[in-house]
């Protein structure tokens, strides 16, 4: 993965991020708050020694310095922290008196400096006075010769004792800003974890690489989408309509030179918004000057029906075990040449029945009668229905539904068309999130319907027409004919 999917992931989980920054920055307050406040004394020493020439200089300089690394061992040595005990009894042990003594040897050179650290503000400067003392007293000590001469090195406090006015640790502003910034890091690690390891599907890319079929529409997500599922009306002009615009120009030209007229739409799980898209597509292509045919083949759960405003009681089943003829049931809807086939009755063999001769030779005829007919079928992995009806058409037309379908269930779909030979035309990503910045491309440049012009009666469910529920004209006449 590239960086800048990394980077999606960890956008997409902000709230990750954000919980994660929250809870560290908590601790990190908590460890300040509960921590006991800490201060330090410090001493430096300068070591010397005689240099008569210039080249003694250089030599004794040299000499210091690995002197100078022993006596910061010296410091925290036995010897040294039972003298300061013994010299000024604070209640302490040596082994507590070491663990409050650091050392910090400067590189090349000859300056020592000691560190004491204790809760107490007064002991540690009383710590460091009596061990600047002791330490310079057991310096002579160690380097003064066996014969009594005097001792080649002396040291001499330059600096301090001293004791810091504040405490050293705890440390608020730096403990929070670590805090933050192991937050922050910990939350992306998190988020690009939590990103990998879900399997719903969130791109288009992933859509295209797992079905292995071209991308021809995403249909952005609309709050009010529910309550007026169609692209008509005021929805007509949404970035929702548009994007079923791109939609519906694809589909026609996905394969110029073997176009198909008969297109199934199906999803791989139930609510992905399979019968809305079909409804629109039929709606988009009608507007276009398409003549199309939309049949509800869902017989299990049928829609469309009830989202055009039309009467669903008699349609397709009907036809199919033929009580009436497709003529008698076929409705217009709207002021558009869009004819509806409801489902009709629910049949107690759904698969059986739209496997038959009947729907087979239904479909020829029906083909014939229209530029394009749009099947709405049932979810791919919860029926065999929708691949029965698929096989008979020209082509299906994959619709799944962002964050919702997983990687495998829409695999499974791809695969339970694939295994029957059926085209894949294509698929179409519905309710994903569009960018701000391409929702105004298109506010920018839509076509503002004057208040006085005419639109499309609305029904029960979105904008439909409740009235024109029988065929009328020459293609009642037609469709009657070739039913026949």
């Amino acid at each position: 993965m590239s960086v800048l999917g990394y980077l999606r992931l960890v956008r997409r989980h902000w709230w990750i991020v954000l919980v994660t920054v929250m809870l560290t920055l908590g601790v990190a307050a908590l460890v300040t708050v509960r921590s006991v406040p800490r201060y330090q004394a410090s001493v430096t020493f300068f070591v010397t020694t005689a240099s008569p020439g210039v080249m003694d200089a250089y030599q004794g300089s040299l000499f210091l310095q690995q002197r100078v690394k022993s006596y910061g061992e010296l410091l925290t040595s036995d010897r040294l922290a039972q003298s300061v005990v013994a010299d000024a009894p604070l209640g302490l042990t040596s082994d507590q008196v070491r663990g409050k003594i650091s050392t910090d040897v400067l590189p090349d050179k000859v300056l020592l400096k000691a560190l004491v650290t204790d809760t107490d503000q007064n002991r540690a400067l009383k710590l460091t006075e009596t061990l600047a003392a002791e330490f310079t007293e057991l310096v002579r000590k160690v380097e003064t010769p066996a014969d009594g001469k005097a001792p080649p090195i002396k040291i001499e406090v330059v600096s301090g004792p001293r004791v810091t006015s504040s405490p050293v640790s705890p440390r608020p502003a730096r403990n929070l800003v670590l805090g933050g910034l192991l937050g922050l890091l910990a939350g992306a690690a998190l988020a690009v974890l939590r990103g990998m390891a879900d399997v719903r599907m969130r791109d288009a890319v992933a859509l295209q690489r797992v079905t292995g079929s071209p991308l021809l529409g995403e249909i952005p997500f609309e709050a009010g989408a529910k309550a007026a599922p169609l692209i008509v009306g005021d929805a007509a002009t949404s970035v929702r309509a548009e994007a079923v615009r791109k939609l519906r120009t694809n589909l026609r030209f996905v394969d110029v030179h073997e176009p198909a007229r008969v297109i199934a739409v199906t999803s791989a799980l139930q609510g992905e918004g399979k019968t809305t898209m079909a409804c629109n597509i039929a709606i988009a292509l009608a507007e276009a000057g398409w003549r199309v045919l939309l049949i509800d083949a869902d017989l299990r759960r049928p829609k469309a029906a009830d989202y055009l405003g039309l009467d669903g009681g008699v349609g397709l089943t009907d036809v199919l075990v033929g009580d009436v003829q497709v003529g008698d049931v076929v409705q217009r809807w709207g002021e558009k040449s869009l004819l509806v086939l409801p489902s009709g009755a629910t049949p107690p063999n759904p698969s059986e029945l739209l496997g038959s001769k009947a729907m087979a030779d239904l479909l020829v005829a029906l083909r014939e009668s229209a530029d394009i007919v749009i099947i709405d079928t049932a979810p791919l992995l919860a029926v065999t229905d929708g691949v029965v009806v698929a096989v008979q058409a020209d082509g299906a037309l994959l619709v799944t539904q962002q964050g919702r379908t997983s990687r495998g269930q829409v695999a499974a779909a791809a695969r339970a068309l694939s295994s029957v030979s059926v085209r894949l035309l294509g698929c179409v990503l519905n309710m994903a999130k569009v960018g701000k910045a391409d929702a105004y491309q298109y506010e920018t440049y839509k076509v503002v319907v004057p208040p006085a012009a005419p639109t499309v009666p609305t029904g029960r469910v979105g904008a439909t027409q409740r009235g024109a529920q029988t065929v009328v004209g020459d293609r009642t006449q037609e469709l009657t004919r070739l039913s026949r």
